[in-house]
């Protein structure tokens, strides 16, 4: 790709962040220069704080006062580009190419959506990028060789150093959320064999403590609380863990690369669109699962969604069977990165 600019606009929890910092490093990986224009980049100090060759974060009121359009410019979110910057774009020749990356979802509409134009009052187009799970949308991050580094990851080296060692016949769960109802339920559900429970620091460490006491255990269970993570680290958290349990778009992305059971809590929102993209992305997950196995799962992840009661574990090893034919037919697919640039390619 040639010289990109990425806008992004952090929100609230940092999943926005967070995903297009991982495309600015994949893309600039690939021998592109990024420069990634964020309305507040102070997460990047704890979440990538080695940066990335290629990767300039920029403050985003600079786009809007001088800043000269690069060769393609993705909109992250639909966050809305600084309005003169848009100007300069407009102005420029041979105009920017205009990506609007879109939020994963697994509804139909995204099928629909993808590589769709827009013609804009400027007289640019932008194009609307997404995403998604299918063969025609724009697939998922996954950088080269990720895969290879997941299948040689020696869990218990990484976890040692860090005091966090499983005992005998304990189960490593990870915890990251937001705030969650069914978490007291959670707990009694973990307390009942031993666990050794790793608490994301945030919404679930805070959670977990006010439930349980500063001595974080209940029954088998005992709790440890994290520091915030890089992206790295994050993603080695997931690959160490028997069962993992995120939260938005970029947490639940990286589960499904890391193969093991996992549980997706979806983006509360007020007019309850969350629960649509929920059984979206469960009709997809669990096809072709036995259907007594299936039902209690799609139960599970309901009630952590806030829809019911939490009912009993869904039985682990055709989770972990799921969760593996899940990511094997997801690693079969271009990756977005890959798919991006094919695209830039094609329109310019």
């Amino acid at each position: 790709m040639p010289h990109c600019d990425l806008f992004c606009r952090v929100i609230d929890n940092h999943g926005d962040l967070g995903v297009c910092w991982r495309l600015a490093a994949d893309l600039a990986a690939r021998g592109r220069r990024v420069r990634l224009w964020v309305d507040d980049a102070q997460a990047l100090a704890w979440m990538a704080p080695q940066g990335a060759a290629g990767v300039e974060p920029r403050a985003w009121d600079e786009a809007d006062a001088q800043a000269a359009p690069g060769e393609v410019v993705i909109e992250a979110f639909g966050c809305e580009l600084p309005p003169r910057f848009a100007e300069r774009m407009a102005a420029r020749a041979p105009a920017p190419l205009w990506i609007n990356l879109e939020y994963l979802s697994a509804e139909a509409y995204v099928e629909r959506s993808h590589r769709l134009p827009s013609p804009q009052r400027n007289g640019l187009t932008k194009w609307f990028f997404y995403p998604g799970f299918g063969e025609r949308t724009g697939g998922l991050l996954r950088e080269p060789g990720l895969l290879a580094r997941r299948e040689a990851f020696d869990a218990a080296a990484w976890l040692a150093p860090r005091g966090l060692a499983r005992r005998d016949g304990e189960r490593l769960v990870s915890l990251f959320c937001y705030d969650n109802a069914a978490l007291p339920a959670l707990l009694d559900r973990l307390a009942a064999a031993p666990t050794l429970l790793l608490l994301t620091a945030g919404h679930a460490a805070r959670q977990v403590r006010a439930a349980l006491g500063d001595a974080l255990a209940l029954g088998a269970l005992r709790a440890v609380e994290l520091p915030y993570l890089t992206q790295t680290d994050f993603d080695r958290l997931l690959w160490a863990c028997d069962l993992n349990f995120v939260r938005g778009e970029d947490s639940a992305v990286r589960a499904m690369w890391a193969g093991s059971p996992f549980v997706w809590q979806f983006y509360p929102q007020s007019d309850g669109a969350h629960h649509a993209k929920r059984e979206a992305f469960l009709d997809r997950f669990l096809a072709g699962a036995p259907e007594d196995w299936a039902a209690p799962c799609r139960a599970f992840w309901r009630a952590w969604n806030g829809a019911g009661a939490l009912p009993a574990w869904p039985a682990m090893p055709a989770w972990r069977a799921q969760t593996l034919t899940w990511r094997n037919t997801l690693a079969a697919r271009p990756d977005l990165a890959s798919q991006l640039l094919g695209f830039v390619a094609e329109k310019r």
